[in-house]
């Protein structure tokens, strides 16, 4: 299967605006039944030789028979975008435009990171290794949810109708982690970092009702006010900083490859760790989210009109629940953190982090041994992922329950998720298919 093609067969599939919501009804469904289809014609090998069903309406569940059945993997990926429109964009979030030549070329498009490039680099992957006739020694599961982005009810049932089952994945991989270079002071060579875990999500509210009135004559604290007040006095007051184990095990991991002080700081985190910690804190938002539970206030609404007091405000916070904390604990520091008995903190959604998978044993292995051997040179290391996947439903029914998208990303890329101008290069795309090849090669 030629490069070229691979490259021409993803364009085609980014071109197609599968951008789920959060209202189901506004949700442009014909694209999602377009995408699927799409898969049909592209990869028809995949669905002439694999068990194929669709799940909870657009989700889509593949099996690959193997030799035995006693210890399945599951790859699993989602299809769902978040919005784009073409405001911002160098290239049109939808037209899967090339630019620049050699292991230069990008490939732009909402989509190209997170997740279609999963999406098809497993289904290339896939197809190639059943040209070449190959049967994998255990059952292969490939898993594509549809509303990743929202609701991810589709990975949700895909896990009910294994489970129904008796399906026991020994490994489940999913988007999260990437290979990155210069996240790591003290680092000059790539780092794969493989999530283990991922941070819990919850949304809370902040909501502040006053009686309304005249904008002529407003009292000293109006309800925007006293929002605003609780937002800046919540941002003054971080949640603390701690070492997780699987920070520590980060930390003496890279360790072991950093230079100088550092390095041997890294090495020694047991008893450097009051030195680290705020260092770590200091070193940007990657690095410091990986120490702390982190919290964004996203959306603010108030006001019905410009000259009247707004009788509602309302602020929506984002938190990132990190491992060893809980749902409880969050709420508490909230509410200490904004002081005023008039803002009251509702729980919108609440989710704890994810179980941390073990890091020795067969699935672990495999994952390790097949970044290096697709990626030599490259250090591979255990880490919490920041963002919520599909892959903490999969934790119901695996212990070995892994996060990392083959793809080589550098800071700026990285920036693009969820971002405008989102783009990977096509190198990376192809070299993250000789990744789940050789991958499904060894499972």
């Amino acid at each position: 299967m030629s490069s070229d093609a691979a490259v021409a067969r993803f364009q085609t599939l980014l071109r197609i605006p599968t951008i789920s919501r959060l209202e189901e009804n506004e949700v442009d469904w014909a694209q999602f039944e377009r995408f699927i289809a799409r898969l049909r014609e592209l990869y028809p090998l995949v669905h002439r030789k694999l068990d194929r069903e669709v799940i909870a309406g657009h989700s889509l569940l593949f099996r690959w028979h193997g030799r035995a059945s006693t210890e399945p993997s599951v790859l699993l990926a989602h299809y769902d975008v978040v919005a784009a429109t073409d405001l911002g964009w160098k290239h049109p979030p939808f037209a899967a435009e090339l630019s620049g030549k050699g292991d230069d070329q990008l490939i732009w498009g909402r989509g190209t990171l997170d997740n279609k490039g999963s999406v098809v680099s497993i289904l290339e992957a896939v197809e190639s290794q059943l040209e070449a006739g190959l049967v994998p020694s255990q059952d292969i599961y490939l898993a594509f949810g549809h509303d990743e982005e929202t609701n991810s009810t589709g990975a949700a049932a895909i896990v009910d109708v294994l489970e129904s089952r008796g399906v026991r994945p020994t490994l489940v991989l999913d988007e999260g982690g990437a290979i990155v270079e210069d996240a790591f002071p003290g680092i000059s060579g790539p780092v794969a970092v493989v999530g283990v875990s991922e941070k819990g999500v919850t949304n809370l509210a902040l909501i502040v009702d006053q009686a309304g009135g005249h904008a002529s004559t407003p009292p000293k604290l109006t309800a925007t006010v006293r929002l605003a007040r609780a937002i800046v006095r919540l941002n003054d007051r971080p949640f603390p900083a701690s070492f997780n184990p699987v920070a520590l095990e980060m930390f003496r991991t890279v360790g072991v490859h950093a230079h100088g002080f550092v390095g041997w700081v890294f090495r020694n985190v047991g008893f450097t760790r009051p030195l680290l910690l705020p260092y770590i804190s200091r070193l940007g938002p990657e690095l410091n989210a990986l120490v702390r539970t982190t919290q964004a206030v996203t959306t603010l609404e108030a006001g019905h009109a410009v000259n009247a007091l707004a009788e509602r405000a309302t602020a929506t916070v984002n938190v990132r629940v990190a491992v060893g904390s809980t749902v409880e604990s969050v709420i508490k520091h909230v509410t200490r953190a904004i002081d005023d008995d008039s803002v009251r903190v509702e729980v919108v959604q609440a989710g704890e982090a994810a179980p941390t998978s073990p890091i020795t044993g067969l699935a672990w292995e495999l994952v390790r041994s097949t970044i290096e051997k697709t990626y030599p040179g490259t250090l591979v290391t255990p880490y919490v992922q920041n963002g919520a996947t599909d892959s903490r439903h999969f934790t119901r029914i695996s212990r070995g329950v892994y996060r990392f998208s083959a793809f080589e990303l550098s800071r700026d890329e990285r920036d693009t998720l969820h971002a405008r101008n989102e783009r990977m290069h096509v190198a990376t795309f192809l070299r993250a298919i000789e990744f789940y090849r050789a991958l499904v090669a060894a499972l």
